[in-house]
């Protein structure tokens, strides 16, 4: 089964400023598109269920866009995506946190906004509370914690929503180096479990850790798809196999 299919999926993001809806509506009705940035062009994978995808390339090779699209925080122009089952994102965390809120407080809202029941958190509360190691400060307003904190209830929440296929962009400064082992080691059980990922980092050996297989973005085009350690191997070198044969 395919939990992830991108097919021919492009997409692009206007370069200039912020503008009322009278200018979008009156560039929509002029078909004007003035400058815009390509972030991904024809973009075709699949990821099957229970299967690691890395996804590697360099700063503004358009891994975050993908993911991006994968969560549904944006549409392409151009293609189809295609996700199967709940899908939880480790992306940005703590993003709609508000500071005059509880840590509690903010959990429950959270996990509602990931697609949890409140009765399905309250169950989980606990749980989530007990591997942030936040304790008593759970019942203080998030103003007063720091960004690790912040941080640390923020991926606990995400990963106790039960998702079928986890989307993964370097979010692993959470906390000190302990709490940060304790995180690689829950999304390693994950993948004993046969959880489906799609993971974005530039950490080569968490990603061997956790993908079978990988894809290699260069200015939003895939250069390469296939095993982990040749996409790998061809990234470090900057020689994909067909260039090699080339030579």
């Amino acid at each position: 089964m395919q939990r992830i299919r991108f097919s021919g999926v492009s997409k692009s993001f206007s370069l200039g400023g912020r503008q009322l809806l009278r200018g979008h509506l009156k560039d929509w009705f002029r078909k004007t598109e003035g400058q815009r940035f390509c972030a991904l062009r024809d973009v075709s994978f699949d990821v099957r269920d229970g299967e690691g995808m890395a996804v590697i390339g360099a700063n503004g090779a358009g891994k975050s866009t993908m993911l991006n699209l994968a969560t549904r925080l944006c549409y392409p122009d151009e293609g189809e995506v295609t996700i199967h089952g709940r899908v939880a994102a480790l992306l940005e965390l703590g993003s709609g946190f508000h500071g005059d809120l509880t840590g509690e407080e903010n959990l429950y809202v959270n996990a509602a906004l990931l697609g949890l029941s409140r009765s399905r958190t309250r169950q989980l509360a606990a749980s989530i509370v007990e591997f942030s190691e936040l304790g008593d400060f759970i019942h203080r307003p998030l103003r007063t914690y720091s960004t690790g904190m912040v941080l640390r209830l923020a991926f606990s929440v995400a990963i106790h929503t039960e998702p079928d296929v986890l989307l993964i962009d370097e979010v692993l400064a959470v906390g000190d180096q302990n709490f940060q082992a304790k995180c690689i080691e829950r999304m390693m059980g994950f993948r004993r479990a046969g959880m489906t990922m799609l993971c974005v980092s530039h950490s080569t050996d968490l990603l061997r850790q956790m993908c079978d297989r990988a894809i290699w973005l260069d200015q939003g085009q895939i250069v390469m798809q296939g095993r982990l350690e040749d996409v790998i191997t061809a990234y470090e070198t900057g020689v994909t196999p067909l260039a090699a044969s080339q030579e």
